[in-house]
């Protein structure tokens, strides 16, 4: 198996999402009870074999009045408690807010609603860490690697690709491919492979503010729209709070997306009606856009198409097979990789695997008892010698696998250069031997977050140049 990525791995829509695992309310409004059914299993499973980068999240959803009526809130979060196998978190109960910490942030007026769980989730990790799971496991992984033709050959098919930079190219025997593009589906179906898909894709833009933390507490907000959207407001690395997202249509380049003046006073209003604390462009620390590929269902509005998936098998000359994903969300993705291989085994005469990837823990998530407190308790005792804050972010970054960058260390004159943010030479060489990690960014701004606590991109650019290869 070959892995070819364009870019880095998540350098798109896969690291600016809203950061969630979840079945999403919303979409109960929606009448995707199966879609919902899927994603609440999924949000056990996942939390199971990635505990070191999925987290439980409470939610508060303030109840206004005018908005969605309080029966309808009760009624769908009965049915999020119950539809997906709820095991591991907590159940959804009403709230009375007033003169409590939950209520303190939020205008006068507020004084009751409801509380949920969902998880959190470290979205472009997620993605690395499949891809390290599968080289581990033989698949072949080439980032910043673009496909230029594939055409069928003896029942398969023969891929040529490019390497970014030098242009080195490389040729590819495949029994299969698997069209995984995202934004870029049906252009690289059409044109790297000349076939055709009657699916079409609907392009939504998402955007993200990330401002100074606005309340105290770990919990989480639900914030109705008057347009009936939602917004989240989610603690975020500690120091700041993440805000979004916004539906928007897009059209252009998928890999030059910005988040625009309109979508910045969107959010920042959607704030104002709820927290006493007002947000403007001023408050801003980082801002993140990305484009969902979504199967276009024929909904009127961008806020209405579905988020479930569609895999369109189709055949080249000679029958070489060509399966190809519409559309999808984060959390299903899993349970998508099972379905897709369930269409393409067979279209190779090949029977089907039993299922596994629901068992095993992603690497590093092999945490004893899938215990992230207990994990990291021993790992603080463990490196005694190291700044606690250190401890704890490398603990929810890589999990068991912290040991490959700490080692033996016992201060942190062992793991080299301070390049800010608790970021250290050790780290950068880590990332780079094996995650991929190429430039600044991929480090700074996808693999960790450190881009927010004052890294610094030049030396960690220079400690990438001097690494040999």
């Amino acid at each position: 198996m070959c892995l070819v990525e364009q870019d880095d791995l998540a350098a798109h829509t896969s690291s600016a999402s809203t950061k969630l695992i979840h079945g999403g309310l919303r979409y109960l409004e929606q009448y995707e009870l199966r879609l919902v059914r899927e994603a609440l299993a999924e949000r056990e499973r996942l939390l199971a074999i990635a505990p070191h980068i999925i987290r439980p999240q409470r939610f508060v959803l303030p109840y206004v009045e005018g908005l969605r009526p309080r029966w309808l809130l009760r009624l769908g979060l009965f049915v999020y408690d119950h539809a997906g196998g709820r095991e591991k978190l907590a159940a959804s109960q009403g709230l009375d807010l007033a003169g409590t910490p939950l209520g303190a942030p939020l205008k006068a007026g507020m004084t009751t609603g409801f509380e949920y769980s969902d998880c959190w989730v470290d979205d472009a990790r997620l993605v690395v860490l499949n891809a390290l799971d599968a080289a581990e496991r033989g698949a072949r992984v080439l980032t910043r690697t673009r496909l230029l033709t594939a055409r069928a050959s003896d029942g398969g098919w023969l891929a040529v690709c490019a390497a970014r930079g030098d242009g080195a190219r490389t040729a590819i025997r495949a029994r299969a491919i698997v069209n995984a593009t995202g934004a870029w589906a049906r252009s690289v179906l059409g044109g790297a492979l000349g076939l055709d898909s009657p699916e079409q894709l609907r392009l939504v833009k998402g955007s993200h503010l990330v401002v100074r933390r606005l309340y105290d507490g770990d919990h989480a907000y639900l914030l109705q729209g008057p347009d009936r959207r939602v917004v989240f407001a989610i603690p975020y690395e500690g120091d700041y709070t993440l805000i979004g997202t916004t539906d928007v249509p897009f059209e252009g380049d998928p890999a030059r997306v910005t988040v625009d003046d309109a979508e910045v006073q969107y959010l920042c209003d959607c704030v104002g009606r709820f927290f006493r604390q007002p947000v403007g462009p001023a408050d801003i620390v980082w801002r993140y856009a990305g484009v969902r590929a979504l199967h276009d269902s024929g909904a009127a509005s961008a806020q209405a198409v579905s988020r479930d998936y569609r895999l369109d098998l189709e055949h080249g000359e000679g029958g070489a097979p060509v399966l190809s994903v519409f559309g999808g969300k984060i959390t299903t993705y899993r349970r998508l990789a099972e379905n897709a291989l369930a269409q393409l085994l067979p279209a190779l005469g090949l029977q089907d695997l039993e299922p596994w990837t629901d068992q095993e823990a992603l690497p590093g998530g092999d945490l004893p008892g899938g215990d992230s407190a207990t994990f990291l308790a021993h790992a603080l005792a463990r490196w005694d010698g190291l700044p606690p804050a250190l401890i704890a972010r490398l603990a929810r970054l890589y999990g068991t696998r912290m040991a490959r960058i700490l080692g033996a260390a016992r201060t942190t004159d062992a793991l080299g250069e301070d390049l800010g943010g608790g970021l250290t030479t050790a780290e950068v060489q880590y990332l780079a031997r094996e995650e991929w990690a190429r430039t600044a960014d991929d480090i700074l701004w996808r693999r960790t977050k450190t881009g927010l606590h004052g890294a610094d991109a030049a030396r960690v650019a220079s400690v990438l140049a001097a690494l040999p290869g």
